[in-house]
């Protein structure tokens, strides 16, 4: 009688854990990190370790709800939101040969304007990022690529 006791009990505690698990959904494990975007100037910082160094923590946090981005070539190409976060995060970890160096070109209380200039060993990409103050943090609204 006690090994029957026992046997429902380790189902039963199997089966919860199996139904606790699924509950959370793969990845659920990893939490999401909460990076200090408070300043223009920390947000800024983000979006380069983001964009050239595979820094994947805090993606979604860093990009407004309506950003886009505009890639100027023979033909201009956009992108949205979602994409460049999902290529983003495909890039984790991987960092970029590249010099980076950063200007403000505008700031203001709510708002600010750099450039994030990425020199490679064949070719430069300029990037004109717009930041917006959100509530209490930062958020980068729009970015425009361009190669030379």
């Amino acid at each position: 009688m006690k090994a029957i006791v026992k046997i429902f009990a380790a189902a039963a505690l199997i089966v919860v854990s199996t139904f606790a698990m699924a509950a959370e959904g793969p990845g659920a494990k990893a939490t999401k990190a909460n990076i200090n975007l408070s300043t223009a100037d920390f947000a800024l910082e983000h979006y380069v370790a983001v964009t050239t160094a595979g820094e994947s923590a805090g993606v979604e946090q860093l990009f407004a709800a309506d950003f886009n981005q505009k890639i100027q070539t023979t033909n201009t190409l956009s992108n949205s939101r979602s994409e460049v976060v999902k290529s983003l995060k495909k890039q984790k970890g991987e960092k970029l040969n590249c010099r980076v160096s950063t200007a403000i070109l505008e700031e203001s209380a709510d708002y600010m304007i750099a450039k994030v200039t990425l020199e490679f060993e064949n070719f430069t990409k300029t990037d004109l990022v717009t930041l917006e103050r959100v509530d209490n943090d930062w958020k980068v609204s729009k970015s425009i690529n361009s190669y030379k």
